[in-house]
């Protein structure tokens, strides 16, 4: 077995990563669903779900029972197929490129010494900088190998909303693979699919570098404060609280750029030849814009269900990654 120094084996932290991601997902499926079309219906005079005027704000579980009226409850995990298929390698390579840093950095204590000048640090513990530069690195390869898949499935999600059942008068929605080829062939080509990943990059990758260093900081803290770095005292209750604290602290930070990435998938999307409505120029021109037309709280429009959605998701992500960790070392 693998010294903790060594840290987590590449092939170990890929698949735990995965299965992590796909674990966690599925459960706050119907809560990813309700943030997405909360975001996007800003600018929108009729409800997303229903294509009926908006009447009045509606609370996270009036949207979730209407969706389950409109769709079923296929559309509670409508998709999260196309998550899944995402969120496999995402987690795998955000995951897998932490530990990598993570291990080259404990194998090099001059590395750990020129940060801190501290070489007395218990096994497998990083100072403070490095794990947000870990975090910074993980976030960012992560986001460039699968951000088309996010933005399909952003998609996906507004367009079978938007369709609902037939007698609204709308087309069917297409699935996640024609989205990904209608998207490539009349929006542009390969950046097409690739257009909003600066905004996402600005939420992704401070929220990964958060995510990481607020969880590791706590996990150690707790097993330091218990004596002797005892490693058995870290039982299923601080996984899932420590994971859940990481989350929503990361979340509610980073917000406004989680906001942005999701109104910048859709800058060009129009179903039965309905405009979404967002025209932005650029990452400050939406700020502004925002600001302007939906007042401070635009910016933080549809957090709520978004912790609903964050908050169990981390701490089933981080539960699952250990387990899985434990299970294959």
């Amino acid at each position: 077995m693998k010294s903790k120094k060594e840290g987590t084996p590449m092939e170990v932290s890929l698949i735990a990563g995965g299965v992590a991601g796909i674990t966690s997902r599925t459960v706050v499926s119907p809560f990813e669903r309700v943030k997405i079309l909360l975001q996007i219906q800003a600018n929108n005079k009729s409800d997303v779900l229903s294509g009926k005027p908006t009447e009045g704000k509606k609370s996270i579980f009036q949207l979730i029972n209407n969706m389950f009226k409109n769709e079923g409850v296929k559309g509670l995990f409508r998709g999260n197929g196309m998550n899944c298929i995402r969120v496999f390698p995402y987690l795998s390579i955000q995951y897998g490129t932490f530990e990598t840093y993570k291990k080259y950095i404990l194998q090099n204590k001059n590395l750990i010494k020129n940060s801190d000048g501290n070489t007395n640090r218990a096994e497998g513990q990083l100072p403070n900088v490095h794990r947000i530069i870990g975090g910074c690195l993980a976030g960012g390869t992560s986001v460039l190998f699968t951000y088309p898949m996010d933005l399909v499935k952003t998609r996906l999600s507004i367009q079978t909303a938007m369709a609902g059942k037939p007698r609204n008068g709308h087309s069917k929605p297409p699935g996640m693979v024609k989205l990904l080829v209608d998207t490539y062939k009349h929006e542009g080509g390969l950046p097409a699919l690739y257009r909003g990943m600066y905004a996402t990059c600005l939420g992704v990758v401070p929220y990964v570098a958060l995510n990481f260093q607020i969880y590791e900081a706590l996990k150690f803290l707790y097993i330091n404060h218990m004596g002797n770095n005892k490693q058995e005292s870290f039982n299923d209750l601080h996984k899932l609280c420590f994971g859940a604290i990481s989350g929503g602290l990361g979340q509610i930070i980073i917000y406004p750029f989680d906001l942005l990435r999701r109104r910048f998938q859709i800058l060009t999307m129009k179903q039965a030849g309905q405009d979404i409505g967002f025209h932005y120029t650029g990452v400050a021109d939406a700020l502004v814009q925002i600001g302007r037309k939906e007042g401070f709280k635009g910016y933080y429009k549809g957090l709520a269900a978004n912790l609903f959605k964050v908050v169990p998701s981390t701490a089933v992500q981080w539960w699952t990654y250990e387990f899985v960790v434990n299970l294959l070392k």
